[in-house]
């Protein structure tokens, strides 16, 4: 695997840390007055989907790890197997809960993801940051009540339960981040 310094690190960048693969998020160099000169890194583990960050010393080598990302369509899930079919090739490729990871929550049938491979191997599902799901149980909204800041649960069509401002009702179309898992906003149909 290709050796790097701290110099290379770039959000996107993918690196063996403590024999795990963590992608990169935010890389900023620091030197603190009289003191040695270090890199703040926040990375994300790619297998346990948690975030973490770190202090690298100033031209420190780090593992670099290629991967290649894919493009892939959703297509059913099994018990603990979740189906994926290339969307250039048509082939199917199976793919268990643990690789899945988090993004699990929000898939759909047919929704199009990344699954990243390194050596041939998948090592993760990689959603878009923004996916459109449909309300399918919640506490009716009470007319004319439109404050912002009082939220209540609502189940989506993925399964998930998430926060969700009041006015949302069942059957609403809303967008969702799926870094955080958070209500961003209703999405108009027309």
């Amino acid at each position: 695997m290709p050796m790097g310094t701290t110099s290379d690190l770039r959000p996107g960048a993918v690196i063996n840390f403590n024999g795990e693969l963590h992608v990169v998020l935010e890389s900023e160099h620091r030197t603190p007055g009289n003191l040695r000169a270090f890199y703040q890194v926040k990375m994300r583990n790619m297998k346990t989907g948690r975030l973490s960050e770190y202090r690298f010393r100033s031209g420190e080598s780090i593992e670099f790890v290629h991967v290649e990302r894919k493009d892939y369509q959703y297509l059913y899930r099994d018990g603990n197997n979740f189906f994926f079919m290339d969307t250039e090739t048509y082939e199917q490729i199976p793919l268990d809960l643990e690789l899945v990871g988090n993004a699990v929550n929000f898939l759909t049938e047919n929704m199009e993801v990344q699954i990243s491979f390194v050596d041939g191997q998948p090592i993760g599902v990689e959603l878009p940051p923004h996916v459109n799901l449909r309300v399918v149980q919640t506490e009716p909204g009470v007319r004319g009540d439109t404050a912002t800041n009082v939220l209540k649960p609502a189940v989506l069509e993925s399964g998930v339960t998430i926060q969700v401002p009041i006015f949302v009702n069942e059957g609403d179309l809303i967008r969702v981040d799926t870094r955080t898992g958070e209500y961003v906003e209703r999405v108009k149909e027309s």
